[in-house]
């Protein structure tokens, strides 16, 4: 993933991303079930487009991560999301500055394409979670668009979302269980547990 692209589009984002329907947002969002006073990690977070509904649905006593590795993304998140239960790290994916343990669930919105190294991304979530923890991965939009998307934009030209079955056996090789993956036209969400 090319931190250059992210950082030189910061600034336009917002204007021009396509998954940002707040509807499909807050849809998505409730499909995770998550418990209120849980404290989650918003990979790829962006300019904290999921942010607000996540925050929402952990309530006062939860906590948000933002991470990002591109800091004029992370900047713009920042200056429109700055709760008292949101807090921000600058880092890289394959190497997350928190404690095995630390999370309840860790959303992957709109990002893991551009994992280059996925099953190292997949592993270091993994560590950080609790037992019983949650992953999401997900998308306001399916698979094959996506990638239609991604295909029409030189920098991230190669970054896709794996097929089902490929993705089923990249969280199950680094330890996930109780996997469902569902792929339709207006969303994609993948959900995978850790013992």
């Amino acid at each position: 993933m090319s931190q250059a692209y992210f950082n030189s589009h910061a600034s336009t984002w917002d204007e021009t991303a396509v998954e940002k329907d707040p509807a499909k947002l807050t849809h998505m969002v409730a499909r995770f079930n998550l418990k209120q006073g849980s404290t989650l990690l918003d990979v790829g977070t962006g300019t904290g487009v999921l942010l607000p509904f996540l925050v929402r649905v952990v309530g006062r006593s939860g906590w948000v991560i933002g991470l990002d590795y591109a800091e004029l993304m992370l900047r713009q998140a920042i200056k429109k999301h700055c709760s008292g239960n949101i807090a921000y790290l600058l880092a890289d994916i394959g190497a997350i500055p928190a404690r095995s343990g630390s999370f309840e669930a860790v959303v992957c919105y709109s990002c893991f394409p551009h994992f280059q190294d996925k099953p190292q991304v997949l592993s270091e979530i993994r560590r950080t979670m609790k037992p019983g923890g949650q992953l999401f991965i997900c998308h306001t939009s399916g698979r094959e668009q996506i990638n239609h998307i991604h295909r029409q934009i030189p920098p991230v030209c190669h970054d896709a979302l794996p097929e089902n079955r490929e993705m089923h056996h990249l969280l199950e090789n680094v330890g996930f269980v109780h996997i469902n993956i569902e792929d339709e036209a207006d969303s994609y969400l993948a959900v995978a547990e850790k013992l």
